[in-house]
């Protein structure tokens, strides 16, 4: 993986402190998908939102094959393409790119869009990520194509595990989209935390 060669405060390179710079120069050998974040005190600064989402390149598709008995078309054009990331813990809690439902931003598109989104698991915990009303078609894993995508309702993502899934809203809606760990999503005062809505027009 071309993230990992290094980085690692006080190991490889001296911390940067408040005010400082550090810029990382590295050559990149292969499309990629990956996280960076703090490892001085990460503890402490990944949970309060010191991390980012980096892409290099693009997968391939896998236009024309049959996935899990569902025909993906030939002529295959994403017509959006996010990432989501998950955490757990720190001053941002249960949230979805760093916020908590319903200030979470819900995901638009139009009926028929393809939609390809990573999922980004920064937080400390599991989270088995669910989709009302779409299957999530999972094509690759911390980055790395699947050579045998598949589908799934509902996909388990760990602490830092990076999963790629292609979506394609048939049906107009609002669609739940949440953890299915509920509790992380859901109280007796109603929903919160790691609960957004996919509404496709």
């Amino acid at each position: 993986m071309p993230f990992d060669q290094d980085g690692v405060a006080p190991i490889t390179q001296d911390m940067v402190m408040p005010g400082e710079t550090y810029t990382y120069r590295y050559t990149v050998t292969e499309a990629a998908v990956g996280m960076y974040h703090a490892h001085a005190h990460g503890d402490i600064a990944v949970p309060n939102g010191l991390f980012g989402t980096m892409y290099v390149g693009d997968m391939d598709l896998p236009a024309g094959r049959t996935i899990s008995g569902f025909e993906i078309p030939a002529d295959l054009e994403l017509d959006q393409d996010l990432p989501m990331v998950l955490n757990d813990a720190g001053e941002i809690g249960l949230s979805l790119d760093g916020k908590s439902f319903p200030a979470t931003h819900p995901i638009t598109a139009e009926v028929g869009d393809w939609i390809q989104l990573t999922y980004f698991n920064e937080g400390m915990q599991v989270h088995p990520m669910h989709l009302h009303g779409f299957e999530q078609f999972v094509i690759a894993k911390d980055g790395e194509e699947l050579d045998q995508p598949y589908a799934a309702d509902t996909i388990l993502v760990g602490p830092g595990e990076r999963y790629t899934v292609l979506i394609n809203p048939d049906q107009a809606g609002t669609w739940v989209w949440h953890c299915h760990i509920l509790n992380h999503v859901e109280s007796a005062e109603g929903m919160f935390g790691m609960v957004t809505a996919l509404v496709v027009q």
